[in-house]
C-alpha cells in the first residue's frame, strides 16, 4: 500500500518507521530541514523524504499523492492538517485520510466537510487511558469513526457482573453496537458466540453513540 506521512517530527517519523517495516511504500514531506535532516538519519532508506510545505498542491504532486491509499495529516499545527485533508480529498481523491488533532477544542472541525475519514486527538486518548485505569465497569469512549457517527468504546467487567460467566450468545445488546474484541490476561480474545464472559475482562466494543448509555447497562 502506498501512504503519505505529513510532518516529520516525533509522530510523523514514529509512523513512517513502522509502516515501512509492516512492508508498505511511505512518502513522508516535511518543510523544516532540520526535521528532514532527522528523518533521514533515523528513517530506512526505503522511506522516500520530501522536502517541501504539504499545504502546496505541486509539493503533494511531487509526492504522487494521487497515487496513495492513505494519507495522515501528522503535523503539529491543526491548520495545516486541515488544509492537507482537504487538498488531499478534494483534488487528489485520497481514499483513506487520517488527521492529528493538536488541540482537543479543535477537534469538532476534523469532519467530512474538511475531507477527514478519520480524525486523532491524543489528548482525547491519554484521557480516555486515565478514565480506563480508575473506572472499572463504566464506558470508556477511545475513538471516533466514521466522522463520528460510530465509537470504539471499552469497558472492564466488573465482580459481580449479572454478564459474567455467560457466554455471548445470551447478552441482549442494543441495536448499532457489537463486541469486537475481548483482553483477558493480556491476550487478544476474538469473541465467538460461545465465548464465555468474565468478571475483569476489558471489552472493545463498537456503538452510535446514542445507544453508549444502553450498551452499558447491557453489560452491568
Amino acid at each position: 500500500m502506498k501512504l503519505v506521512v505529513a510532518g516529520a517530527g516525533k509522530m510523523g517519523r514514529h509512523l513512517a518507521l513502522d509502516l515501512s517495516d509492516r512492508g508498505h511504500e511511505v512518502t513522508i514531506i516535511e518543510q523544516l530541514p532540520g526535521a528532514v535532516a532527522r528523518a533521514r538519519q533515523e528513517l530506512p532508506d526505503a522511506v522516500a523524504i520530501l522536502l517541501g510545505d504539504a499545504c502546496e498542491p505541486y509539493v503533494l504532486e511531487e509526492a504522487k499523492l494521487a497515487q496513495a491509499e492513505v494519507i495522515i495529516a501528522a503535523t503539529g499545527d491543526d491548520e495545516d492538517n486541515l488544509v492537507i485533508s482537504l487538498l488531499a480529498k478534494q483534488e487528489f481523491a485520497v481514499p483513506r485520510v487520517l488527521a492529528r488533532v493538536n488541540h482537543p477544542t479543535n477537534e469538532w472541525m476534523f469532519t467530512e466537510q474538511w475531507g477527514v475519514d478519520v480524525a486523532v486527538s491524543p489528548a482525547h486518548i491519554l484521557t480516555a487511558m486515565v478514565d480506563e485505569a480508575v473506572s472499572v465497569g463504566d464506558l470508556v469512549r477511545l475513538l471516533k469513526l466514521q466522522h463520528g457517527q460510530v465509537t470504539l468504546v471499552e469497558l472492564t467487567l466488573k465482580e459481580g457482573s449479572a454478564v459474567a460467566n455467560r457466554p455471548m450468545y445470551e447478552l441482549r445488546l442494543p441495536l448499532d453496537s457489537a463486541i469486537v474484541a475481548i483482553v483477558r490476561d493480556e491476550h487478544v480474545v476474538i469473541p465467538q458466540p460461545e465465548t464465555v464472559l468474565a468478571a475483569g475482562d476489558e471489552l472493545l466494543a463498537i456503538a452510535t453513540p446514542d445507544v453508549e448509555e444502553e450498551l452499558r447497562q447491557a453489560l452491568e
